[in-house]
């Protein structure tokens, strides 16, 4: 039995008036150059999320380092992040997690994020949050320096010049021999040389790990090397307050660093990076809002410096990539 003929397709409708007949326009579809235009948007929209978040993981550690020990303190912000990391995805849901390809690498890498966060967060025991900011947002500089030793990328004489300049703005924000700066603010330092070595290592593990890989030993090297401390250091919180943000306080860090993969997922990192910088305005209102801190003129002229340096080498690097 053979099917039926298929029925005859009815005339293009037209237009009234139209003698020829001629067919309606069919609508187009969604415009590709609209829907990129969006999804950069978005992405950029995460982005400043993510800077938020990491705001506010700054401003709740200075508030708890305030109440108790640094180190109890980066062992709440391990602890917790490590936990909401295992809902996520941990050895038993993915047996390759733990696989890795370079573990002393692995394990250098979150030892060098772990003496990052105690620094930075001792440091912000004493400074200002847009002090300590200014400071770390001269890790950049600091990796383009290293990566032509380390990782064999070449650095031309205008990327040079824009490093030396943006370190100048360090200087300014340090204010050496001024005395206005508290002592801490070497600890920043430190942490920042830490971030930049932290960085070129992540870069490397990227060719030879996963990214879901390398974020569970950042986490689990974190709680490994601090937990055996705690008994010397621990305090039992007693206000409810603390104990919740002690609880909820690396939160704020996974959160930001989902969106941070979201968003890179949607938007270039060219397009990206200069938003990241957009940090320095939640942690100025946040140290104003919840501890009365107010920028100096030094600290904004630094930070000024070190943001022009960094977005001319975001710039430098477009450039290199085209040519």
């Amino acid at each position: 039995m053979t099917a039926p003929p298929d029925p005859p397709s009815p005339p293009p409708p037209t237009e009234a008036g139209d003698p020829g007949g001629t067919a309606l326009p069919v609508p187009a579809g969604p415009d590709p150059a609209a829907h990129a235009q969006r999804m950069r948007l978005l992405g950029i929209l995460l982005m400043c999320g993510a800077v938020a978040c990491f705001a506010c993981l700054d401003a709740t550690a200075k508030f708890l380092g305030r109440h108790v020990d640094v180190i109890q303190v980066v062992w709440a912000r391990y602890a917790s992040a490590f936990v909401l990391a295992l809902l996520v995805f941990n050895p038993l849901t993915r047996p390759g997690l733990l696989r890795t390809r370079r573990p002393g690498l692995q394990i250098g890498r979150s030892t060098l994020l772990l003496a990052t966060t105690v620094l930075n967060f001792a440091a912000l025991k004493y400074l200002q949050l847009d002090q300590a900011l200014a400071i770390l947002f001269s890790t950049p500089l600091m990796v383009a320096a290293l990566a032509g030793p380390m990782l064999g990328e070449r650095i031309g004489p205008r990327r040079w010049a824009a490093i030396v300049v943006g370190l100048v703005g360090v200087v300014i924000v340090l204010q050496p021999g001024v005395g206005a700066v508290h002592p801490a603010a070497l600890l920043s330092m430190l942490s920042a040389v830490c971030a930049a070595f932290y960085a070129i290592a992540t870069r490397v593990l990227s060719r030879f790990d996963t990214d879901e890989t390398t974020l569970f030993y950042s986490n689990l090297v974190g709680v490994l090397l601090l937990t055996p401390v705690m008994p010397f250091v621990w305090t039992t919180p007693t206000d409810p307050l603390l104990i919740a943000l002690m609880i909820g306080f690396g939160a704020f860090g996974s959160l930001g660093h989902f969106l941070l993969i979201v968003a890179h997922r949607h938007t270039p990192a060219s397009i990206l990076s200069p938003f990241s910088y957009s940090q320095i305005l939640w942690t100025t209102i946040l140290g104003f809002v919840v501890f009365g801190d107010i920028p100096n003129r030094w600290t904004i002229a630094g930070v000024t410096i070190v943001i022009a340096s960094g977005l001319y080498l975001l710039h430098r690097e477009r450039v290199r990539r085209r040519g």
